[in-house]
């Protein structure tokens, strides 16, 4: 059994958070009954009351036969909780609204989450052609804007073997590689992703330095067909004062800094 701080993991607390992450990676797949205890490794029998008490206080629901099974409204309640009671987030917010105003693209608020990035704020372009991406998807931070500016604010030593899972033909799959686009990153001060992460979208980001390292980044995200290269020098002044205003930004007195 596993310590945090020498305290023993509590098993039946970190089964219930193991099914609730499997279902929600599974994302709109449900998952079965005999899915879930294979992949966990418990009894049928065990699932099938874990199951069932997290049907009853909402953290899990199930279809009208009972035979499949996916996150319950609580998940979003808690989600949005957290959104809510986050100084960073609330901090961060109305300065993405400037951008997206000035840029009239969409900018993105995320956060490092492993070797993901979690996204905690998007504001959308008003163009019939834009990106959209959800507050709460998780996308690998080795293919994307956001999560290469949060890595090259650490060693590469941090970097993981590889390789990498390809999001599109240009996303890097390989150690070296990503290593020499984080030099680049480094030495530029922002991160470029061209068709990385999706097929068709550019994206600018900035790590915001108000932690060390930096776990949160904003970026600009803009369909390929749309960037031009005076677009992109524009995108990349507003962005580059946008990280500026937040960094300077004092967030409000009383909050809790959360590790």
């Amino acid at each position: 059994m596993s310590e945090t701080a020498g305290v023993r993991e509590v098993k039946s607390a970190a089964r219930t958070v193991e099914l609730l992450e499997l279902l929600a990676a599974r994302g709109d797949r449900p998952a079965r009954l005999q899915e879930l205890a294979d992949e966990l490794g418990v009894p049928r029998s065990s699932m099938y009351a874990l199951l069932q008490t997290l049907i009853t206080r909402g953290w899990v629901r199930t279809d009208t036969t009972g035979s499949l099974y996916g996150v319950g409204i609580r998940t979003l309640l808690t989600g949005t909780t957290y959104l809510d009671s986050d100084p960073r987030v609330r901090l961060v917010r109305p300065y993405l609204d400037m951008a997206s105003g000035t840029l009239g693209e969409t900018i993105h608020l995320g956060r490092l989450d492993g070797s993901n990035v979690a996204y905690l704020a998007t504001r959308e372009s008003h163009e019939y052609l834009r990106t959209i991406n959800r507050v709460g998807r998780r996308l690998p931070a080795h293919a994307g804007a956001l999560g290469k500016a949060l890595l090259a604010e650490r060693p590469d030593e941090d970097l993981s073997e590889g390789p990498y899972e390809p999001l599109t033909p240009r996303t890097h799959t390989t150690r070296d590689a990503l290593a020499a686009d984080l030099a680049g990153i480094r030495a530029r001060g922002y991160a470029i992703d061209r068709e990385e992460a999706v097929t068709g979208i550019a994206g600018f980001g900035f790590a915001l330095r108000y932690d060390t390292p930096a776990q949160d980044a904003i970026s600009c995200s803009v369909p390929v067909t749309r960037l031009t290269p005076e677009h992109e020098a524009e995108i990349v002044s507003v962005m580059r004062e946008t990280r500026a205003r937040i960094e300077s930004a004092t967030a409000p007195g009383g909050t809790v800094n959360w590790r």
